[in-house]
């Protein structure tokens, strides 16, 4: 059998490969290293755009997509029967969860006014002071995954009062429901979107779930842009009422003159959240294992149910 990986350093990085099993570099659609036939194990490129998935259907011995990335929205639901898509969860719990705390900081610590005024060589400590601070903060994460945990424990040491949000209560675990939001919102000063991009997410915060978020509240996207309603956001954003951090827009990448960019209570990042330089080595491990698995026969983790 084959398997197929994007990266050419990606094979040192799999750990042991199973007898029988000749792994080939793909980095895309346009550079296939051979023939279709006998690719049972596929890694696509990472980020890889929505036309990549076509070539699924030109495997005809494919039977593992594994992602190099936590989210599957571009995938899921669009490969052929009989094929199992799994994704990248717990590759990039650490790095987001880092992003998300240095893009909390950064704005309340008014960091991106400094780097503003830096080439002026303008000393701001006037303009600035006093600054915002995370000790004592009221945290509401909206995602209480992996990523979401890795956030919990990076917070913790902050001194913060957190909630979280999952798909569905979890009582027992103190995991807040979607449906519980209207009533989470107005008491939270920053609110931390974590969730994949499905149908019951996109669009989730509209003008309603911003409009019940209290004045001076953060918002900070680590999600999927399309999570948030772009023609909403930008609305409440301009009335300086409430600040962001994001590291997905919709669209994306953001064009050039998009209103987003011009406000000075916005915070973005081009989805750098999980592109760090320990991310290959980490997903190229979880592949290698899932490789294994598939040779020897045994389930394989993280399968991607519902978008999930």
């Amino acid at each position: 059998m084959k398997a197929w990986i994007p990266h050419e350093h990606g094979r040192s990085m799999l750990g042991d490969i199973p007898d029988g099993v000749t792994v080939q570099c793909a980095p895309g659609p346009d550079q296939l290293p051979s023939e279709p036939a006998g690719v049972r194990f596929w890694v696509p490129p990472f980020l890889a755009p929505a036309e990549v998935v076509g070539l699924a259907a030109e495997l005809p011995d494919l039977r593992v997509v594994q992602l190099l990335t936590a989210g599957a929205e571009v995938w899921a639901d669009r490969l052929p029967d009989g094929v199992l898509l799994c994704d990248a969860r717990g590759v990039h719990d650490s790095p987001t969860a880092e992003w998300v705390v240095a893009a909390i900081l950064a704005q309340l610590r008014a960091f991106p006014l400094f780097a503003r005024v830096q080439p002026r060589h303008e000393w701001a400590y006037a303009e600035a002071t006093p600054t915002d601070e995370l000790f004592g903060k009221r945290v509401l994460i909206v995602g209480a995954g992996s990523v979401g945990a890795a956030l919990v424990a990076r917070l913790l040491p902050f001194e913060v009062e957190l909630t979280l949000v999952a798909r569905t209560a979890r009582p027992a675990e103190g995991v807040h429901g979607v449906a519980e939001l209207p009533g989470l919102l107005p008491s939270a000063d920053i609110v931390v979107l974590l969730v994949p991009l499905t149908d019951l997410t996109r669009g989730l915060v509209d003008a309603r779930f911003l409009a019940a978020m209290r004045d001076g509240a953060l918002l900070v996207n680590a999600a999927r842009g399309p999570v948030a309603d772009t023609d909403a956001l930008v609305a409440e954003l301009t009335t300086g009422r409430l600040v962001a951090a994001l590291d997905v827009t919709d669209p994306e990448p953001l064009p050039a003159g998009h209103p987003l960019w011009d406000l000075p209570n916005v915070l973005i990042t081009p989805h750098v959240g999980g592109s760090v330089r320990g991310l290959l080595p980490r997903a190229y491990r979880l592949a290698g294992e899932q490789l294994r698995r598939l040779v020897a026969g045994e389930p394989l983790i993280n399968e991607v149910v519902d978008g999930y």
